[in-house]
């Protein structure tokens, strides 16, 4: 049977060459995505996702706005990220409420996606780069997860370099979050992205060839 139908559209798992990417704050998730882009994987961002539910004119964008009123939308219309952000993140009824509204929305354009690029190109691997699927259990529409892994004291110096925050400040935001070490229990493959660069593509290199082997 062809991985490409309509009705496929309705499953919540996907082929077998459909994998999972995550991480944790500051682990370099954005740098092994990449690696596996530059290496011929296509690979699909759920934040980008997420972005075109909401555009103007979308579904989600109308959601919202029934949901949370017109005060959430810039002067030309568009979703004002930084204001429904500041709410969600103080108000936990209201993050509900929002994802709700935008979990299904992502999943049924995610599915488009994927299996659109699986019509045209049926036998490819295809990642998908999402950071809270274990959170969301979302992990679970996928056959193999890749799990980006640094040390948290590694990972609390990163985040702050690079958000330019105190040491309290980058506790807090990673504490807020589920741990790596818990994370990497639902791995089946653990990218160490501790050293350099060249050494985070070699094991993203044997991981495509270990997934091209069983695809």
């Amino acid at each position: 049977m062809p991985l490409w139908k309509k009705e496929n559209l309705n499953l919540n798992k996907y082929p077998p060459n459909v994998h999972g990417l995550t991480g944790s704050i500051a682990c370099g998730k954005t740098t092994v995505a990449n690696l596996f882009k530059k290496n011929g994987i296509f690979v699909l961002d759920i934040d980008d996702v997420a972005k075109e539910v909401v555009k103007k004119g979308e579904k989600g964008l109308d959601l919202i706005v029934k949901e949370f009123g017109k005060n959430f939308l810039d002067k030309n219309g568009n979703l004002d990220r930084r204001k429904l952000g500041n709410l969600i993140f103080n108000n936990k009824s209201a993050k509900k409420k929002l994802e709700n509204i935008l979990h299904p929305l992502i999943f049924q354009k995610e599915k488009e996606i994927v299996f659109n690029y699986l019509k045209k190109n049926p036998d490819s691997i295809i990642i998908v780069d999402a950071a809270l699927m274990i959170e969301t259990g979302s992990f679970k529409r996928y056959n193999k997860i890749i799990v980006v892994y640094i040390p948290e004291e590694l990972q609390i110096q990163r985040l702050m370099k690079r958000d330019n925050l105190s040491k309290e400040e980058a506790i807090k935001r990673i504490k807020s979050q589920m741990p790596i070490d818990e994370k990497i229990k639902y791995a089946d493959f653990i990218i160490d992205n501790s050293n350099s660069l060249i050494e985070t593509e070699k094991q993203v290199k044997k991981i495509i060839e270990e997934l091209k082997n069983d695809n």
